[in-house]
């Protein structure tokens, strides 16, 4: 869906989307929407701002990633709200190349081109945003064995970790 900035000049442009299942293209093909993905909101063109937009919403779903300790399948669920704003990108291509230096507050600030937003851009990026750094099944998740690689969540191994390079061992006796 595109959030039309001409459609904003008018009036502000209010959004309810919801994507099935398989509807939903994440850039990574890792992801996986488990349930149906819903985004609500409204997009508004601040007055008196040279064009400045802000979206406003809340996204919900379920998505499954693999995790990063045994790379089975990890699920989370989102429920956040998001609050962006956006300046036209013709704003930063009019500033001279050495006068582009931006403030505290333009560092959290995005930038359109017109004739608008995807509001699918703007969902795949809060997703993304919500998942933690570390994607695990579980809090104890034991991940796969460094040795045999056996998914230790599933089997138990009975591996033993080398305890170093014997090569250097003559070097732990010395005594200086």
């Amino acid at each position: 869906m595109l959030l039309s900035i001409k459609e904003m000049e008018l009036r502000k442009v209010h959004f309810a989307e919801t994507w099935q299942p398989g509807e939903f293209v994440f850039a990574n093909a890792d992801f996986v929407l488990k349930s149906p993905l819903s985004a609500t909101g409204v997009a508004a063109l601040l007055p008196h701002t040279g064009g400045e937009v802000e979206v406003k919403g809340r996204v919900k779903g379920d998505i499954e990633t693999e995790c990063d300790r045994c790379l089975g399948r990890a699920s989370f669920h989102i429920d956040a709200p998001f609050d962006l704003f956006y300046k036209p990108q013709s704003a930063m291509n009019d500033a001279p190349a050495d006068e582009l230096a931006i403030d505290e507050g333009e560092a959290e600030m995005g930038f359109y081109e017109l004739p608008g937003l995807e509001l699918e851009d703007i969902i795949r990026e809060q997703l993304l945003l919500q998942l933690p750094m570390q994607r695990v099944c579980r809090e104890d998740c034991k991940g796969i064995c460094p040795i045999c690689g056996v998914n230790r969540n599933e089997t138990a191994c009975s591996c033993q970790a080398q305890s170093g390079d014997d090569r250097w061992m003559a070097l732990k006796n010395l005594h200086i």
